[in-house]
């Protein structure tokens, strides 16, 4: 018998007994009813006899156990229903008619070593990324959901327990090799035991995962209330098992690895230019989700360390499309030729998203920066205003959430379900945090730098600071308090000199150390600095990924996110509750929640958000009419070949 869409009921002759059988999800599900049934037989039949019928009774089936077990869809979402059908063809917010062509070269920062992006060892290249498909993928214009890719279906069971993708059968490798379920474990378990051990933690509730046959597989998911589980290994990169099997995936590489993406390497030079090419035969290239994306025939990445030399590389044309960083150069240095007569368009791109946290980091491992009065006093040496007005040119607004620009923020006083899940901790935090909202100190207040250096230095005398001859000491052991800041990029140190000169008003010394990316990168992930600047950025449902970032599990996990090295039972538990949030209502005051004891941690000293992306390019390029809700991608613009070809740009 074969399986059907959604379910069958059938009923069988078993002896005297009835079988009521279904199908469901591709199991045969059976429920014997034992009732006496008076069948017409063979002899009746030959005699001419009236079959002797007696009706069987009707036997009252509960609504729910017909009900499928299981959800088979083309998508799935964190809460509510999908924006686009199972007929979809494709998503809003592209251009499906978008020419396919030319040449994207783009800036990196960095000086790559490796080909392999998923280990913690080397530098890997930029774009490395496109190489790869996942089982499915996102929409830009809804919060959190999911479509699929190289999965043709998802099937879950309410309480999301397991899940079961059905690949496509067309799926193929960039080398024309079938694209397998047992390539899917493969790629999961490579990940867990030679990856970066980032993944070992954000796959940790997964208990298993099985090839049930060439085009299925199923991940069976540790007993909880997460419902993102299945999404969350949806979003799997698929790597081959034929290529990778003989070869060591932990060390560094520069052989070019056999993805499943849309584009794969053509050349690279190292540390210095990697070229990508459109795969020409790329299976998926006319499938829904990727209708309208991957316009482009080559993408190159040029290699620029220092950022000046970057920007003007940009103005001479080098490259062609760049994120500007610095609010001065983008209110200074962007009156070029070029720009006066419109070669190059220069934008202010607003978008929807949290902003996350941008701040410097306290390694709170170090003793230094154990005690909670410490990185409090500190705080109060940013002096943001200033910075704003005379460095900035107002163009930023100050970082006081871990989830700004968004309805995930804290602010004001906890009320509604905020408040009752708080009052659960109460005796764990601080009375504060219960009736003064979240604020950082302004400067620019009446005797707002005095009263904000007063508080500090009344914190760290409390503390067991002292100051000694405009140092400030350890009282009892005449150490004076002095630690380093790491940064890789020249434009943090003007910034980083303000700070510094702040702290020196409290006798605390800061050295700067400007080093490269790649020991930057190096020594954060080995937690080896006193104090650091970041960004966690954050997303429109967040989960998982906040055990990476908060959770005492990660604290001493190489190369999680957990610079800060918190550990708290309390942030554990509200991790775990935005994790099981079973609505979209639930979600946000659980997020707050976390977001208002992270910011009474103080675990960092927060910088500030635009909410955008200043946004300069050579005007070679089209672009879709809408703007998503997370933002606009350039994977989704393309080369128009007559603008191409007037400025001698983009590969016309």
């Amino acid at each position: 018998m074969t399986r059907q869409e959604g379910e069958t009921c059938i009923a069988r002759k078993n002896g005297s007994r009835g079988t009521f059988s279904r199908y469901v999800g591709g199991m045969l599900l059976a429920v014997v009813i034992g009732l006496p049934i008076a069948m017409a037989g063979p002899a009746a039949a030959q005699t001419g006899d009236k079959p002797d019928i007696t009706a069987a009774p009707t036997v009252p089936v509960a609504e729910e156990q017909l009900s499928p077990l299981t959800t088979v869809s083309h998508g799935i979402s964190l809460y509510g229903d999908l924006k686009y059908g199972p007929d979809f063809r494709h998503f809003d917010y592209v251009n499906p008619d978008a020419p396919k062509g030319g040449t994207l070269v783009q800036s990196s920062i960095v000086s790559f070593d490796t080909l392999n992006p998923f280990t913690l060892k080397g530098t890997a290249a930029s774009g490395l990324g496109l190489m790869y498909d996942s089982l499915m993928v996102s929409s830009a214009d809804e919060p959190s959901s999911l479509y699929g890719l190289i999965a043709r279906s998802v099937e879950y069971p309410v309480d999301r327990s397991f899940v079961i993708f059905h690949l496509d059968p067309r799926a193929r490798f960039q080398d024309g090799t079938d694209i397998t379920a047992e390539d899917v474990v493969f790629s999961f378990n490579i990940l867990i035991e030679k990856g970066s051990p980032v993944y070992r933690q954000y796959y940790a509730q997964v208990d298993k995962v099985e090839a049930l046959d060439d085009l299925t597989v199923r991940f069976d998911f540790k007993p909880g209330n997460n419902r993102e589980l299945p999404m969350i290994v949806a979003e799997l990169s698929i790597m081959p098992k034929h290529y990778w099997e003989g070869r060591d995936f932990s060390k560094t590489t520069f052989d070019p690895p056999v993805g499943s993406g849309a584009y794969k390497i053509k050349s690279f030079e190292a540390g210095r230019q990697i070229i990508y090419e459109r795969v020409k035969d790329y299976w998926a290239a006319d499938l829904p989700v990727n209708r309208g994306s991957n316009n482009y025939d080559t993408l190159r990445f040029d290699t620029y360390l220092d950022p000046d030399v970057s920007r003007q590389a940009f103005f001479a044309g080098e490259y062609m499309i760049r994120s500007e960083h610095s609010s001065r150069e983008w209110s200074t240095a962007y009156n070029t030729p070029a720009i006066q007569n419109g070669q190059i368009r220069k934008e202010f791109l607003p978008d929807n998203l949290p902003n996350g946290m941008q701040a410097y980091v306290f390694n709170t491992r170090k003793p230094l920066f154990s005690d909670i009065r410490v990185r409090e006093a500190l705080q109060y040496a940013f002096d943001f205003e200033w910075l704003n007005r005379a460095m900035f040119y107002g163009a930023y607004k100050r970082n006081v959430s871990y989830f700004a620009n968004s309805e995930l923020a804290a602010t004001g006083v906890p009320e509604g379900e905020e408040l009752d899940i708080l009052k659960g901790f109460r005796s764990q935090l601080p009375p504060e945090l219960f009736t003064q909202p979240p604020q950082l100190p302004n400067f620019d207040a009446p005797n707002g730098r005095r009263e904000a250096l007063r508080h500090s230095m009344k914190l760290l005398q409390e503390a067991g600071w002292e100051l000694r001859n405009m140092q400030l000491v350890n009282s009892k052991t005449g150490e004076p308090f002095r630690f380093e800041l790491i940064i890789r990029q020249p434009g943090l140190e003007k910034i980083a000199l303000v700070l510094k000169a702040r702290l020196r008003q409290l006798g605390v010394t800061m050295d700067i150390r400007m080093i490269d990316t790649g020991q930057w990168v190096n020594r954060i992930q080995a937690y080896d600095f006193d104090m650091t600047t970041f960004w966690w950025t954050q997303s429109l449902s967040p989960g998982n990924e906040q055990r990476i970032f908060w959770s005492s599990a990660a604290a001493d996990q190489p190369g999680s996110r957990n610079f800060a090295g918190i550990r708290s039972p309390v942030i554990d538990e509200l991790i775990d509750l935005v994790v099981d949030a079973d609505s979209r209502e639930s979600l946000v005051q659980r997020v707050r929640a976390l977001d208002r004891v992270l910011q009474w941690g103080f675990y960092v000293i927060p910088q500030y958000y635009l909410g955008g992306d200043r946004m300069a390019y050579w005007d070679v390029f089209g672009r879709p009419d809408e703007v998503p809700l997370k933002g606009t991608s350039v994977m989704t613009w393309w080369i128009d070949p007559e603008k191409s070809r007037q400025l001698k740009k983009g590969g016309y």
